[in-house]
């Protein structure tokens, strides 16, 4: 059997599974993964197993979870494996004294075509920004968070219906023949990286809070759409209705029609069977949405039990 590089595997999401199902059905060697530490959540603060913790231990594969990178005894245990390369999928940001162990160097496969999209939520902001295409690259960790030399990228096309989930599941069944092509470039020597580019008006991927995943109705109806798609169905994007001023998570919509009614925020009068919202721009079909402390319900339903010139979302 033909003999591969000694390699250990840092992740932690779901995302990250097609990358090590390749990776331990290869001929590389996997001599153990690295994941993050177990996390309590939910009412009877319950421990959650990672999607890669569980893989492991289902596959027997030695586990590492540190609680600390920068932990010296972690440390000294990576260097002793003697690994020719670290491979990183959806991880947190390494150290130096970490990446720089391997003797071939550390690896990232990032889902968006750097430079642009640097950050934690690059299929999110890929959506968010309307993009037309997107994809993996991978490239050489450095000190800088996802600014090394790229050793492969791949695109793919990202059409109108896509959302988050749709957009993130054609990533991650993608990643799974990327990370082989990538590996044997680095196994066979034939790599020619190159420097990522320095270009205007760069898009970032920062990571989801409270105030970038609201919605801004004051906004066009374009660009309230790419949130609304790029959140769904998870974190979702939210507003406020004025009637409870409770929180309202919208799952699904479609672009309504052109309006000139100029009240933003509340429901148009022209369309008396949708539940279309108005914006600065055209106006927005909600299909699918949840009050907070509510079930999900379409927004037929929503219309049935409210008075449309009462509701305002803010």
């Amino acid at each position: 059997m033909k003999k591969g590089l000694k390699i250990i595997f840092f992740g932690t999401p779901d995302f990250a599974i097609e990358s090590l199902d390749s990776l331990y059905n290869s001929y590389h060697e996997l001599l153990c993964i690295v994941t993050s530490s177990d996390k309590k959540s939910g009412r009877g603060m319950k421990i959650n197993l990672s999607a890669v913790k569980k893989y492991s231990i289902e596959n027997d594969l030695k586990l590492l979870q540190p609680q600390s990178l920068n932990d010296e005894e972690f440390i000294t245990e990576l260097k002793q494996y003697q690994a020719d390369l670290f491979v990183v999928v959806a991880f947190k940001f390494l150290p130096k004294k970490i990446w720089e162990i391997p003797k071939l160097g550390t690896i990232n496969i990032h889902a968006s075509l750097l430079p642009n999209l640097r950050g934690a939520a690059p299929i999110n902001w890929a959506l968010i920004n309307g993009l037309k295409e997107t994809g993996l690259t991978s490239f050489f960790i450095n000190e800088k968070i996802d600014s090394g030399d790229i050793i492969l990228q791949e695109k793919l096309a990202i059409y109108e219906h896509d959302n988050f989930e749709s957009l993130y599941k054609k990533l991650k069944k993608m990643s799974n023949e990327f990370i082989t092509k990538t590996i044997e470039l680095i196994f066979e020597d034939n790599i020619t990286t190159q420097k990522q580019q320095k270009i205007k008006n760069l898009l970032l991927a920062p990571k989801l809070n409270k105030e970038n995943t609201r919605i801004n109705w004051n906004d066009s109806a374009t660009n309230i759409y790419n949130l609304i798609r790029g959140l769904s169905p998870f974190p979702c994007a939210w507003t406020i209705e004025n009637k409870t001023n409770k929180r309202v998570l919208i799952y699904d919509v479609s672009m309504g029609a052109s309006t000139t009614e100029k009240e933003i925020g509340k429901i148009s009068l022209k369309e008396p069977k949708k539940l279309s919202i108005i914006t600065k721009e055209g106006t927005i079909e909600i299909k699918q949405l949840k009050i907070e402390g509510k079930k999900s319900i379409s927004g037929s339903d929503y219309l049935n039990g409210n008075y449309k010139s009462e509701i305002k979302f803010i």
